[in-house]
């Protein structure tokens, strides 16, 4: 998925939010939409296992490398209440 076809999605999407909401610039295909939940503001998501994926293959960085990056510098980055949101997907559950 490019940046424009994201935007183009935001701004059709959440009119009133489109200026604000923020990107992950560099992780287009790690983006799954847009999350809401109610007293917060709208903000993309974006899988986190995608991303470190794309740090790995991008950068030639190794997944310790890529996680500890990735954890530091992307996911704790707070740039204001529209930041990125970021999900570990789940597979399969562990039978209790």
């Amino acid at each position: 998925m490019t940046k424009e076809v994201i935007q183009d999605y935001v701004s059709r999407s959440y009119d009133g939010y489109a200026d604000e909401i923020l990107l992950a610039d560099g992780f287009e295909d790690a983006f799954m939409g847009i999350v809401e939940s109610f007293g917060s503001k709208p903000k993309a998501l974006y899988n986190s296992e995608k991303c470190i994926d794309i740090l790995m293959s991008r950068d030639r960085m190794k997944y310790d490398e890529a996680l500890e990056y990735f954890t530091f510098n992307v996911e704790q980055a707070y740039v204001g209440e529209y930041t990125p949101a970021f999900f570990d997907p789940v597979y399969e559950l562990a039978e209790r």
